[in-house]
């Protein structure tokens, strides 16, 4: 049986083969960390923005209405981005906080 390479080919073959696979961990890593901190910096943006969407919108109820009940605390704690905007304008409007929450 005839070799394919002689014994210094087959080093830089070898050679070749773990360089590349270096770099492509390297390179998988690299982006692995970019997608990972973009995700997180937005993630940690979307709940900024509701933490104050739910402050915001919190204070104007009290000074509204009173007082907020403790389901209405959680009502506004599990809402979206979106339904806190609904909340927002609805306020406007309203004259209790039945009427906010419809």
């Amino acid at each position: 049986m005839k070799k394919l390479y002689n014994s210094f080919e087959q080093m830089l073959v070898n050679d070749g083969i773990k360089l590349g696979l270096e770099r492509g961990l390297e390179q998988g890593l690299e982006q692995g960390l970019e997608q990972g901190l973009e995700q997180g910096l937005e993630q940690g943006l979307e709940r900024g923005r509701k933490e104050g969407a739910i402050a915001v919108l919190e204070r104007m109820l009290v000074q509204r209405f009173g007082p907020l009940p403790q389901t209405v605390r959680k009502k506004l704690a599990k809402a979206s981005l979106t339904q806190l905007a609904a909340w927002s304008d609805a306020l406007a409007a309203a004259q209790s906080l039945k009427q906010v929450f419809r």
